[in-house]
């Protein structure tokens, strides 16, 4: 059988060193997380604690198991919201952000009113939500997108902000136009932070859509978690929160992959 080219055995070389250096960076945290249940495991099981108030991890399992298809559903509802939100939040807010730049009256005026609304809780806007939109999906994607768009918009700014005077300057002395230069220059050098504002705010989205459904909505996580209160099915609540925990790791993951995918590895990953 002849041998591989050199350089087809050279990049699975790479490939199986990329491979065990992510196992290997993983590791900690894994180890760290399985001797966390065990302890988690023991402490709810030979502790003494009432299951009502700490259910074991392998109690939570099973309610999870046992109450998947209905889980699921909720699921996809909070899982749609938040991601729509997410979406709608991330359009707004580099427009906003670049807008800002470009313009400093409109930074001025507007920049006041995204931090203020950051400083609204949650719990006396959604009510409003729930009049305006009623129970259905819709207000809880705008609450979603209003309480993300503010570390899109801000990190956009900053990051334009940033970017060295020289890159436009050389970009216009080689006939670019003011346009093409905003967005295929300075916004192209600012994506790192702009990334960095995409994952801040997906770092709650789900939480918002799930807590906004709570307070008023016919199904999804919070509805959920509501039910499983008012039953004291105590492990219902923990599996509820272990969706929205995997959906913000789900979606983090695809942002850092777009990330990769757009403007290359970060310094840490370099």
């Amino acid at each position: 059988m002849a041998a591989d080219h050199p350089v087809i055995a050279e990049g699975r070389g790479a490939s199986s060193r990329s491979r065990r250096a992510a196992i290997l960076h993983a590791s900690p945290a894994i180890l760290l997380i399985l001797v966390l249940l065990a302890l988690w495991e023991a402490f709810a099981r030979f502790g003494g604690i009432s299951p009502r108030t700490l259910p074991a991890p392998s109690a939570i399992a099973s309610a999870t198991i046992e109450n998947w298809p209905e889980l699921m559903q909720a699921s996809a509802v909070t899982a749609y919201e938040g991601l729509v939100g997410f979406l709608i939040a991330v359009v707004i807010g580099i427009l906003a952000g670049v807008c800002m730049y470009r313009w400093k009256t409109l930074r001025n005026s507007t920049y006041p009113l995204l931090a203020a609304a950051q400083t609204i809780p949650l719990i006396t806007i959604a009510p409003l939500f729930v009049i305006w939109f009623g129970f259905e999906p819709r207000g809880k994607i705008v609450i979603t997108a209003v309480f993300a768009v503010f570390p899109i918009a801000i990190q956009t700014l900053r990051g334009m902000r940033s970017v060295p005077r020289f890159y436009a300057d050389v970009a216009l002395t080689c006939g670019a136009t003011r346009f093409w230069t905003l967005w295929h220059v300075t916004l192209r050098v600012a994506a790192r932070q702009i990334f960095t504002g995409l994952r801040v705010s997906a770092a709650y989205v789900f939480a918002t859509a799930a807590t906004a459904e709570y307070l008023g909505a016919r199904n999804g996580l919070g509805i959920w978690l509501q039910a499983a209160f008012n039953s004291f099915r105590t492990p219902l609540i923990f599996s509820a929160t272990l969706v929205i925990v995997v959906l913000t790791a789900l979606l983090l993951a695809a942002i850092s992959l777009c990330e990769r995918l757009m403007i290359g590895p970060g310094e840490e990953n370099e």
